[in-house]
């Protein structure tokens, strides 16, 4: 589909850089295998109480993971436009 005459056409995202691209490569890693851990837990485990503990740790994971991905859209709208 070709843009309409007189539109922009829409730009690159901003670099984050590779440093801060590494960061949050290595920070979803680090949460995605506490994630693993506690969802395997959670299915082992017999006890209510410790089944529910590893379920929390799991909803704990989640919710960092979306923070995560939330900050870097947020970096990454405010960013100037990359040229």
């Amino acid at each position: 589909m070709a843009p309409e005459a007189g539109s922009r056409p829409p730009q690159a995202p901003p670099d984050l850089g590779p440093d801060l691209s590494q960061a949050f490569h290595r920070l979803n890693n680090q949460l995605g295998v506490i994630l693993a851990n506690a969802e395997l837990l959670e299915a082992r485990l017999s006890d209510d109480t410790q089944r529910a503990r590893a379920g929390l740790v799991v909803s704990g994971a989640l919710d960092a993971i979306s923070a995560v991905q939330e900050l870097r859209r947020l970096i990454v709208s405010s960013a100037p436009p990359a040229r």
